[in-house]
């Protein structure tokens, strides 16, 4: 009976099936306890660590699944991928370990990292294709190369093989820890690693509490549970870009619907201080994604309080070359770095006077833009300024206002303020 979008449901031994079809490949990834958040939290928190997996994400488990179930016509055929970096991995790996040919759509914006990992991982078996500026851009252009090259589309999260594929951390979980496990907390993209925790649980730990979450520029899950239908958003933030889909899965969203216990977002700029705080406090790299369920942890804190919780660190593809912009987002998040233009006076001693008399002590300048292009009594510049804590803004402000360097405040008015960020 052919599985549809309506009625499928992963079953428990299909996902069992999936697990054996994918060990080859895989290894059962590390499930450990963080001392540091457990102690926040009062509570048992376990990080599953996807990130370790040989591809440093778990999305190896949907792909290989996939293309190992496809005829050898399927497979002489070869495949097509759209992702936006870790789905890419998995399919590159996936073809090179099973030499099947495969073209990989990845949007324009992915970062270089993912980009060199994919072509490492699929040598000569893979050629990439950069095209649009989202997922969904590439997967609209990788769709029409593979109808008309009569190729298999290998669906990051809508595919019934990838879902189950998925599915199998759910097992590992439910095998590695102790305790009856009370949350599981999972980013959501398409949907597709939730699907499959749902299709797992429900067989085996149906009282486990599966919590999808979200970025906030990009609830295209969220949205579309609130709304009772597919939804596709006509905007989303790239920024955390293995989660942000702007439209989830047919497969995906009726499973999240009815079984997710909740969907949250989290805020862009509170994931990126969650990425600093793993590096520099337990030296766990990850990426953006990565980093979703433990952001998250703050809006469950009285309800987690003594029970066990698994957050599914999604990645590690993170590039280097983003921190300088992972260290901004967290700086505004925080209420720590601000912009503004200043109205300096035309006279000489104006910008020593704005340093010692209008910055506090432990107040930093950033960034400063400014060009005399006037004879007028006062001159703007664009100034950018990290304070320590995050009261000391109103202070500064009146410190301003009444010296007259006050011009206006930037970080509130989005249409300037994306020029700066």
């Amino acid at each position: 009976m052919k599985k549809t979008a309506a009625t499928y449901f992963p079953q428990i031994v299909d996902i069992y099936a999936a697990a054996d079809t994918i060990k080859q490949v895989t290894g059962e990834t590390p499930l450990q306890q963080s001392i540091r958040y457990s102690k926040k939290y009062d509570a048992n928190i376990l990080l599953k660590r996807e990130d370790l997996q040989r591809v440093r994400s778990y999305k190896i488990r949907g792909a290989f699944n996939k293309i190992s179930s496809l005829t050898k016509e399927e497979l002489k055929n070869g495949v097509v991928c759209a992702s936006a970096g870790n789905h890419a991995q998995g399919v590159a790996f996936a073809c090179n370990y099973l030499g099947v040919e495969g073209t990989i759509y990845m949007p324009a914006v992915t970062p270089k990292q993912k980009i060199d990992q994919t072509k490492m991982f699929g040598g000569d078996w893979i050629k990439v294709v950069l095209e649009g500026d989202t997922f969904d851009d590439s997967q609209k252009a990788a769709r029409l190369f593979c109808d008309s090259h009569h190729k298999t589309f290998v669906h990051p999260f809508d595919d019934v093989k990838t879902i189950e594929g998925q599915a199998t951390i759910g097992l590992e979980l439910l095998n590695q820890s102790e305790e009856p496990i009370d949350y599981v907390f999972v980013a959501v993209g398409g949907g597709g690693l939730a699907s499959g925790l749902c299709g797992t649980f429900q067989a085996l730990s149906p009282k486990t509490k599966i919590i999808g979450i979200e970025p906030e520029g990009a609830p295209s899950m969220k949205t579309a549970i609130e709304k009772g239908e597919l939804v596709e958003l006509s905007q989303i933030d790239k920024f955390i870009d293995g989660a942000a889909v702007q439209k989830v899965g047919q497969y995906t969203f009726p499973i999240c619907k009815d079984h997710l216990y909740k969907m949250e977002t989290v805020p862009e700029g509170k994931v990126c201080q969650t990425i600093l705080d793993l590096y520099n406090r337990d030296a766990i790299v990850v990426e953006p994604a990565g980093a979703l369920t433990i952001s998250a942890l703050d809006d469950f804190k009285d309800e987690i309080k003594g029970k066990t919780v698994v957050c599914i660190v999604s990645g590690s593809n993170n590039d280097i070359t983003r921190t300088a912009e992972i260290k901004e987002r967290a700086l505004l998040y925080g209420n720590l770095k601000h912009y503004f233009i200043i109205r300096f006076p035309q006279r000489p001693g104006a910008l020593k006077e704005f340093v010692a008399d209008i910055l506090g002590p432990d107040d930093d300048i950033t960034h400063f833009e400014y060009s005399k292009k006037s004879s007028r009594e006062n001159a703007p510049a664009v100034v950018g300024i990290e304070l320590k804590s995050s009261e000391d803004l109103k202070p500064l402000i009146q410190r301003m206002k009444s010296n007259n360097f006050f011009g206006d405040y930037l970080n509130n008015k989005p249409d300037l303020f994306q020029y700066l960020v």
